[in-house]
């Protein structure tokens, strides 16, 4: 054997022959993207929550998963520009928070998984997902209740003021899944024989409108309906509430626990946990079409005894009885 015949040999063998256990084959790096039409997250990333459960479900970044998120910080309209973005880098999978979200997500491609982590609104009614049990195309996920929750939440907000007679309702406009529960309110108020106060946004600047309209015609209790554009300027509803002593309903315990007197809803992190197990299954190889969206298992019921003090409000001992978390 010649030397040329000799060290080509060498080479095709080291080539040819096994990996040693240094140099095993690089494990997948699975990217997850986030997309939300509120408020980005203190370090810009999904929301903490949903990056735990995804890493006690083995998922750890730096090693096997990497994260995309963006925010349209209550421009819905930056949505589908920032859901492009998401498209182009390839992600394996997105998540979203709210209709518009994945509203935009839809729109923007047919192929990747969307997971609506957080729910956006009734997504059957809304036309996101064909149904609960067949979703259908590459949506599937958390969806809302809103008949249902509705009702209940204004026969709570109703039970601990009893006087109420105007309820004031503010709700994103520009979100049909937002627009279709304030209808529902609307029902239930017929039931109630109480009266609302319709007071739709649809950008920032339209909320000193909307508490303009509440100081001149002040309602007996108020009732926000959660979505990135209102809960953004939550802080903003909570302080108006305080100063003009409105008993006020949220939809997420997060918000009493900053201020405001009560909340009847999933746990957040019920819902980005659930949400987990959904991007879990789908990086494992199931398809959206084969993965039915549900309905939060569990809602609670929140009280601020702090701020209800503050308004000068005393809540019934059988409300309290009956509250999941109490904060005094």
């Amino acid at each position: 054997m010649d030397r040329r015949t000799f060290l080509s040999t060498v080479a095709g063998g080291l080539v040819a022959g096994p990996l040693s256990a240094d140099a095993q084959p690089a494990q997948k790096v699975f990217r997850v993207g986030y997309l939300a039409g509120g408020g980005r997250t203190p370090d810009s990333a999904p929301p903490g929550p949903l990056r735990e459960s995804l890493r006690s479900l083995g998922y750890v970044e730096g090693k096997n998963v990497a994260y995309e998120a963006r925010f349209a910080e209550g421009t819905l309209e930056r949505l589908p520009g920032l859901a492009a973005e998401l498209v182009r880098l390839r992600v394996d999978v997105i998540a979203t928070n709210g209709g518009p979200a994945t509203l935009a997500a839809k729109q923007a491609t047919s192929t990747i998984p969307i997971v609506m982590a957080v729910a956006a609104g009734d997504a059957v009614a809304t036309g996101l997902v064909a149904s609960l049990a067949r979703p259908g195309a590459n949506v599937t996920g958390l969806t809302d209740e809103s008949i249902q929750l509705s009702a209940k939440r204004m026969e709570l907000l109703k039970e601990a003021v009893p006087k109420a007679a105007l309820i004031a309702v503010l709700w994103n406009a520009n979100d049909p899944g937002m627009t279709l529960r304030y209808r529902e309110i609307e029902k239930a108020a017929r039931t109630l024989q109480v009266e609302v106060q319709a007071l739709g946004v649809r950008e920032p600047d339209d909320f000193a409108a909307a508490f303009s309209a509440m100081t001149h015609r002040r309602p007996d209790a108020m009732f926000l309906v959660a979505d990135g554009l209102t809960t953004l300027n939550r802080q903003r509803f909570v302080e108006f509430a305080a100063t003009h002593r409105i008993p006020t309903m949220y939809e997420w315990n997060f918000i009493v626990r900053e201020g405001g007197l009560m909340s009847y809803g999933p746990g957040m992190e019920d819902s980005l946990h659930q949400a987990a197990l959904y991007i879990d299954r789908i990086l494992k190889g199931a398809k959206p079409t084969a993965l039915p969206a549900e309905q939060p298992t569990r809602y609670y019921l929140a009280v601020n005894l702090k701020t209800a003090t503050t308004l000068g409000l005393t809540i019934p001992p059988s409300f309290l009885q009956r509250a999941d978390q109490v904060i005094e």
